[in-house]
């Protein structure tokens, strides 16, 4: 696991109406976590200020992205999604690892991805993934906090294709 990656396990609660989630919390443990490895790495207390939405076809790649000072708090919201991230971070104790996570309604989750950490992921099946994030800097059209590193990226060497066993 790469170091500042937190993910939250969520938990549906289910009745014959249907289900509720509760995805983000100030209270939950993981946000705890979150904000207290914050304090301590970056010597800041982040706050969302910008909330996405984003829907992906069948079989797209969107990959590689990374930001500086952004962090992104992602919720897969239907369908699934291969997410690979990639640690960036020179001084990281986890640099140049490659983690693999796959989020979506077979495995809700809650992935906070620090900044300089390369994010990016697959839509799996046959079925759209909606993704909505959370992001601590408002996006700047003049000036954005995102660089793009290529899906096959010879740095980071990721094969995308599924490996049938």
């Amino acid at each position: 696991m790469i170091e500042g990656v937190f993910i939250k396990q969520i938990k549906l609660f289910n009745d014959d109406r249907g289900f509720l989630a509760e995805v983000a919390k100030e209270s939950d443990p993981t946000h705890r976590d979150f904000l207290l490895y914050c304090k301590k790495v970056y010597k800041t207390r982040p706050t969302i200020k910008q909330t996405i939405y984003t829907e992906t076809y069948p079989g797209v790649i969107k990959a590689f992205h990374w930001h500086k000072k952004q962090w992104d708090i992602w919720f897969v919201l239907s369908g699934m999604a291969q997410i690979v991230l990639y640690d960036l971070r020179k001084n990281s104790l986890t640099h140049k690892e490659t983690q693999v996570i796959f989020a979506g309604e077979s495995n809700p989750l809650l992935i906070y991805i620090p900044p300089e950490v390369a994010h990016g992921y697959k839509v799996l099946g046959n079925e759209k993934v909606r993704l909505l994030y959370h992001v601590t800097e408002v996006y700047n059209t003049e000036h954005p906090d995102e660089e793009r590193i290529s899906f096959d990226d010879k740095k980071i060497g990721f094969d995308w294709r599924t490996k049938n066993k």
